[in-house]
């Protein structure tokens, strides 16, 4: 009797706020991260992995149902504690699959902290959660652990894939770093009182001490970011008050000192990734699982006057590091040129189980870009962002974007002729928008239309 391949175990491993450059295999110029390097180094760098929401609740939201925010409607940060107990979850699909499941971390699709659909096994917290001493939700209720939240979580996750089972398991691990510590309120607005900044753990203070990111070319004076992009002027002229700077002094927005203890977060989520490795490996199941390792949503170090921001359509906002390791089905060193986007990790997850994506999921399954192939794949892809309270001054900047490999057209939907269009083979800084040269209206037009089109199909039309 001819005995079935035993179906691959599935990691997810979600890294808050990260940058795209924000490990050493992506090009940090001093942060080390061996841990997450192997990941990428023994599988497969997407080179082109990008968000469709660059924001927290609604990318978590795409994520894990396979869909842009339009569609599932998780499209802020404030508070959805009903609509998230009922997303189309991937792993409510793989659980029919014959797979035990778990999310272990940061939800955050609605502020509760109690299980939701899809998870055989739960470990989070409410909201952005602490990162010393937090309370977790496990074992069927909240209680105080004592330690560093990283630590905590990783160990969590270690736990869960040394346990014997017969099932495959599917682990989401969804880490609070690198956020910095603050509490959000019911409405979406952080609470000034109890921010705490970036905390490292202990054995990591000072550890990129002196050390310098040299600054992209993009880095400019804000009198200049506006004469190309007017939309920000207001923003710009509102982060300047003194309740605006309360908010943002705590975090040395734009400086080295950010960037510094931002890597110094990092290495303990390192830590975490070599832990989790050398079980795979020690248990033997390092050969049979898929692991997949990104962010959230982008963020930017001062580029285009931007800090302490994530949400925008520049590159540095929605690009994401993406490794995929699956050494059954993806060769050490493989390099992924096409364009991918985090819907696409749900049907990729649930076509690994050997499933089929519902027509409701819109992202495309990744493994068949995994052999190196050149399958007929995206052109374009929409990028959208709706108004929310959560910072005071970016109230009114709402905006539908497409991005295609050469061109990018931003549209703000409640400022009139202030739309963005960059030609990104020529300018990849986004530094001129050439939104009224008349060579580019033809580009102008065909975005346009495509941009239509992506809206249409995004909600379902």
């Amino acid at each position: 009797m001819t005995m079935k391949p035993m179906k691959p175990n599935l990691i997810v491993i979600l890294i808050d706020d990260l940058r795209f450059d924000e490990t050493s295999a992506s090009g940090h110029p001093y942060l080390k991260t061996p841990h997450i390097d192997r990941i990428a180094r023994e599988g497969a760098m997407f080179e082109n992995a990008f968000h469709t929401t660059p924001l927290c609740s609604p990318n978590r939201a795409c994520i894990v149902t396979g869909q842009y925010a339009s569609r599932h409607g998780i499209i802020d940060n404030v508070g959805r504690d009903a609509m998230s107990h009922r997303l189309d979850n991937y792993h409510l699909a793989l659980q029919k699959l014959g797979y035990e499941t778990a999310h272990i971390g940061k939800w955050h699709m609605g502020n509760d902290a109690s299980p939701r659909p899809g998870y055989d096994h739960w470990v989070s917290f409410r909201g952005q959660g602490k990162i010393v001493d937090p309370v977790l939700w496990e074992d069927g209720g909240e209680r105080k652990v004592d330690g560093y939240v990283t630590d905590l979580l990783s160990e969590r996750a270690v736990q869960y894939v040394q346990r014997k089972r017969s099932k495959p398991f599917a682990l989401f691990l969804a880490h609070k770093a690198v956020h910095p510590d603050v509490q959000q309120l019911q409405d979406g607005t952080i609470d000034v009182k109890t921010m705490q900044g970036y905390v490292p753990a202990e054995r990591h203070r000072g550890l990129y001490k002196g050390a310098i990111y040299p600054p992209r070319a993009n880095v400019r004076p804000l009198e200049e970011v506006v004469r190309g992009k007017p939309a920000w002027k207001e923003v710009f002229a509102l982060r300047k008050r003194p309740g605006s700077r309360a908010l943002l002094d705590p975090l040395h927005v734009g400086d080295q000192e950010e960037i510094r203890q931002r890597a110094a977060m990092i290495a303990s989520v390192d830590d975490g990734v070599g832990a989790l490795l050398q079980a795979l490996d020690e248990t033997r199941q390092a050969e049979r699982t898929c692991i997949v390792f990104l962010g959230d949503n982008g963020y930017f170090f001062g580029e285009h006057g931007l800090g302490a921001e994530r949400r925008f359509a520049y590159e540095e906002g929605i690009r994401t590091a993406f490794f995929v390791r699956y050494p059954e089905r993806i060769a050490a060193g493989t390099r992924v040129r096409q364009m991918a986007i985090t819907p696409d990790i749900a049907p990729t997850m649930i076509e690994l189980a050997g499933g089929k994506p519902g027509k409701h999921v819109q992202g495309r399954s990744l493994v068949s870009l995994f052999k190196k192939r050149n399958p007929s794949w995206r052109k374009s892809f929409l990028v959208e962002y709706y108004n929310e309270a959560a910072w005071p001054w970016i109230v009114g900047m709402t905006y539908k974007a497409v991005r295609t490999d050469t061109h990018k057209l931003i549209h703000w939907v409640h400022k009139e002729g202030m739309d963005e269009l960059y030609d990104l083979a020529k300018d990849p800084y986004e530094m001129h928008n050439v939104i009224d040269k008349p060579a580019y209206r033809a580009v102008r037009r065909r975005l346009t239309s495509e941009l239509r089109k992506l809206l249409a199909e995004a909600s379902g039309l």
